[in-house]
Order: structure tokens, then C-alpha cells, then sequence
């Protein structure tokens, strides 16, 4: 079994997590300074979102250069020795790359802009004539995942497509000098001693021939994503052949793995699973985000067939995340700290990948962050309706009474985006204090993961539990796993439930499992591993 298929990766975004020289923007050195605490926690890797020169129309997701590092982040140099860093720790290191748009700013976008309509230049993006009389209207009806037109118009009447924020204009992946320049890019970075990539939006490079209407309700339904005629285009397929190749072949420096024990991993927002299953086809990406798990109700039933359907690919590798940077924190979209701590345990307990984000051990809520600092182009591509993802980005806090919690030197006022008042109990000093808080919740059930690892992670687990069941029980392995989604408690003995309890995810009430709970258990019968954590 490959290192990443039961690998759980940490995700860093680097402007909220450690801030090095007192300017109040968490820096690649910050990252480096820290990256203990990741191997304490028990990571197999990190991944960085984008640290490369932005404008910051999108949170660093507007790159105007693909092999740069920002100024306020740090230099090709912090790069390397962040890279040493985690291989000396044990850490794999994994990249953004970002290649169905740039920044309006990236030298190809100006020089598209000056060559104007009809030259090579603009065939780099998506450049159209407009509809109506005079060209006036957009060439389309799609529609920005930001909200608002997914075209603007520039000043000698063409449009150009941007799927995003109209600082990110869509790249052409039917110009060849577009592939071309992308495989230069994953040279590049694998000669740094990258690990790996997850890619950005893997379902939209290509658009439908001819560019038709997608009509109504578009982004209104992820599980119709598949239906539009910008996403899920049969020909990202051969693309992803092609880099999967060259991740396979490509020559390794010293300290990173070798080539064909690299990772390539989908950010595809396609819901349904035959559809996403062909991005993990053995020649394609290693795997897929799974977003219909981070986007389930906490509901047993609900959350039963999904995980049921994260299967549908035999021998495929299967991924499980609670959170991202662009996701509404756990403990705020299930209502709950205790929720968010027992759906940790559930998540944990599944065969296949775990991907977590920078203060999820932390239990940390959704930050508000008030109006006059929103930087997420949500806020004002949604007539200020939709606060966005900013609260999600706000710096985490290390140690300190007050903000700025040790994320800085700076003023409290002075970090990227500001921190809550009360969040001082939430620092990973003050939880390394606790054996109950979520920090040591999350170190210990990573111990006992790594101890117990899933005997094949492409498995789906096996249920204890009865379809219909307001709770959840399952196996993998030794390992058993045994969730209360329900309204009342459950007596633990009207379960078969084999072995004796190592974890919980908040104590039980006598021998019964309370409502949003999660319990785990070892089952000491079974020939795998040893008793030695069943005291953990």
C-alpha cells in the first residue's frame, strides 16, 4: 500500500498559520518554525496552499506567477528549507497547483490585453465577441461561482471568461502553449522536491465545444455540477494522463520520494460518484476530494450512503475532510463543539486518506470578522449578502491570553485578518495543558490510526450498524468505530460490539453512548497489533 493512501495530510495556509517577522502575515519561515507541531499531531504530510506572487483578489488563488514566491511570504529559499524541514520530520510536502486561471496581472493576461482580439496572445484565455446588436452582452449565460457574470468586457468590446473572481481569467486548455507551459510548471516544482499536487478546480480546465448556455440554477445544486457545460469535460481525462506520467518518470532530488510514490490530488466538485470516480483511474490522479462527505448533514442515514458511495471504485483511494479554507468550520456548520469532536472520530476511523485543516484540532469556530475587513470577493460580488470564507482564514492562536495568541509580534490589529476576543482557551499552549481538549483528542486518535492502520484503505468499512440505525458502527481492521447521530442515549450493549473502549469523543454516560458522540474501540480478539493501546 502507497504512503498516501492512508496518509493524513494537514493543510496550511500559510498567511493565517505562523507569522516570522512581525509584519502580521503568517510567512513560509512561520510555517517552517512550526512544522512540529504537525509531527507531534501525528501528519504523514503537509499541504501548502499558494505561496506564489497574487494580487490577493482571491486569497492567493490569483497567481501572476507560477514559479515565484510572494514578497510578504518569503523567498525561493524559505521554499528549499521549508522543504528540508518537513522530509527531515518525516513530512511529505504537498503544493497547490492552480491551472484554470491566472491573475488578470500574470505578464500572459497584459500581454493578451495589449496584442488585442484575434492574436496569439489572446488565445492563451477565453476571449469572445459579445451577443447582442453592438456586442454588448455577455457571449453566454454562465455565471461566476462568486456571483454575478462568469464574463467581463474589456475596453476594445471582447470578453474573457472567468469562472471566479474577474481578476482570475480562464485559460484556454485547448492551446497547446497553455499544456505546455503547465508541464514546464510541474517540472519545476518536482525538481524543487515536492511531493506532490493538489490541483484547483480539477473539473473546469476545459469547457464545452460551441460554449452553450448552462441555463438555470447554476451553482445552486452541487450533485448537478456534472451537468454544466464548464465542468466535467471528457477531456481533462488525457491532461491528467499526461501529468500523472510525468509525476511517474519525472527524476527525484534527494529527500523527496521517488517518482512513482508521488501524489496528484483532484479538488473536483463533482458530487456524484461514478462521475467522480474517473478522476482516480489508475493512470489519472492518485485521488479526489471527497465534498459530498464534507458537505453532509449530520444525519446517520445521510451520512451512510455517502460514505457507501465513496467506494464505488474498486481498489480506488478514498478521501475524508471535515474542513478546508474554503469551508465553513465544523463546529459552527454542525451547531456544535461536541458534534465537530465526535465527526472527527468518525472521520478518522474510515479506511482511506484524512485530510484536515490548520485549527480543526483546535476545535476552532468560524470566526466573524466584521465588514470593513472582509477580503474574500464573495462579500462584493454578492451584493454584500454572502460573508464568504474569511472566518475560516482568520490566524490561528498558539499561546497568550489575548490576540494576537502568539501568530505575531505584531499589534492585535495589525494581523491579516483579526482574531476573536475569546479564543485564549483555544491555543494549542493552553490544550497541550488538557487531556480533554481537542488537540489531545486528535493526538490521540491519530496515535492509535497510525497504530491500527485499515488493512486495505481502498476497503469500504464494515458496518455493525443496520441501515435505518441513528447510529453508526463500523469496523476497519481492529479498529471499531461506533458514532450516536441520534436524540437520546444509547445503551452500548445493544450492540455486538467486540473489544474494549480506547477513545471517546466526550465521556459516556455510564454504559451508554450519549447523542453526538463517538466511541472507539479495539477489538482485543482480533490478531492485529497488540494490547498496548488499549490503555491510551
Amino acid at each position: 500500500m502507497s504512503w498516501w493512501q492512508d496518509m493524513v495530510c494537514y493543510e496550511v495556509y500559510p498567511r493565517a498559520f505562523a507569522d516570522s517577522d512581525g509584519d502580521g502575515i503568517g510567512d513560509l519561515p512561520g510555517v517552517t518554525a512550526r512544522l512540529d507541531h504537525l509531527k507531534d499531531l501525528g501528519a504523514d504530510a503537509v499541504w501548502i496552499t499558494p505561496f506564489y506572487p497574487s494580487p490577493l483578489a482571491d486569497g492567493g488563488y490569483d497567481i501572476a506567477d507560477y514559479t515565484g514566491v510572494a514578497e510578504d511570504l518569503g523567498t525561493a529559499a524559505d521554499v528549499d528549507a521549508l522543504t528540508a524541514r518537513a522530509h527531515a520530520l518525516g513530512l511529505k510536502l504537498i503544493v497547490d497547483l492552480v491551472p484554470n486561471h491566472t491573475s488578470d496581472r500574470h505578464r500572459w493576461f497584459q500581454e493578451a490585453l495589449a496584442a488585442g482580439p484575434g492574436s496569439a496572445e489572446r488565445e492563451m484565455y477565453l476571449f469572445r465577441p459579445g451577443r447582442g446588436a453592438e456586442g454588448e452582452l455577455p457571449p453566454n449565460d454562465w455565471r461566476s461561482a462568486f456571483g454575478g457574470p462568469a464574463w467581463t468586457r474589456v475596453r476594445d468590446g471582447e470578453w474573457y471568461c472567468h469562472l471566479h473572481a474577474a481578476e482570475q481569467p480562464d485559460l484556454n486548455w485547448r492551446n497547446p502553449k497553455v499544456r505546455d507551459a503547465f508541464i514546464e510548471v510541474l517540472r519545476y516544482w518536482l525538481d524543487r522536491g515536492v511531493d506532490g499536487f493538489r490541483v484547483d478546480v480539477a473539473h473546469a480546465l476545459f469547457k464545452a465545444a460551441g460554449e452553450p448556455d448552462a441555463g438555470p440554477g447554476q451553482h445552486s445544486d452541487p450533485w448537478r455540477n456534472h451537468l454544466m457545460p464548464y465542468y466535467d469535460q471528457e477531456e481533462l481525462h488525457p491532461l491528467y494522463r499526461e501529468w500523472r506520467a510525468l509525476l511517474d518518470t519525472h527524476p527525484a532530488p534527494p529527500g523527496a520520494v521517488a517518482p512513482r510514490d508521488r501524489v496528484m490530488v483532484a479538488e473536483s466538485a463533482v458530487f456524484e460518484p461514478e462521475r467522480l470516480a474517473r478522476y482516480v483511474r489508475s493512470d489519472e490522479m492518485h485521488q479526489a476530494f471527497n465534498f459530498a462527505f464534507l458537505e453532509a448533514e449530520w444525519d446517520a442515514a445521510e451520512l451512510r450512503r455517502v460514505i457507501d458511495g465513496s467506494f464505488s471504485v474498486p481498489g480506488a483511494a478514498v478521501t475524508w475532510l471535515l474542513s478546508n479554507h474554503d469551508a465553513v468550520r465544523p463546529v459552527t456548520r454542525y451547531g456544535s463543539l461536541r458534534r465537530a469532536r465526535a465527526a472527527a472520530l468518525l472521520t478518522l476511523a474510515l479506511p482511506g486518506s484524512a485530510y484536515l485543516y490548520q485549527g480543526e484540532e483546535l476545535g476552532l469556530p468560524q470566526a466573524h470578522v466584521p465588514d470593513d475587513r472582509i477580503l474574500d470577493p464573495l462579500w462584493e460580488r454578492s451584493g454584500r449578502t454572502e460573508r464568504g470564507r474569511d472566518g475560516a482564514r482568520v490566524p490561528l492562536p498558539w499561546f497568550g491570553k489575548q490576540a494576537p495568541y502568539g501568530f505575531t509580534t505584531a499589534e492585535a490589529d495589525a494581523t491579516w485578518l483579526p482574531q476573536p476576543d475569546d479564543w485564549a482557551p483555544l491555543t494549542v499552549a493552553a490544550q497541550e495543558r488538557d487531556p480533554g481538549s481537542t488537540l489531545s483528542l486528535y493526538r490521540a486518535a491519530l496515535r492509535l490510526r497510525r497504530g491500527h492502520p485499515a488493512p486495505d484503505a481502498a476497503a469500504p468499512p464494515e458496518w455493525l450498524s443496520a441501515p435505518g440505525d441513528a447510529v453508526l458502527a463500523f469496523r476497519r481492521g481492529r479498529l471499531v468505530c461506533v458514532v450516536n447521530l441520534g436524540d437520546g442515549a444509547v445503551p452500548l450493549d445493544s450492540f455486538a460490539l467486540p473489544g474494549c473502549s480506547v477513545l471517546a469523543s466526550d465521556p459516556l454516560d455510564g454504559d451508554a453512548l450519549p447523542p453526538d458522540t463517538a466511541l472507539w474501540l479495539l477489538d482485543s480478539s482480533s490478531p492485529e497489533g497488540s494490547d498496548d493501546d488499549l490503555h491510551d
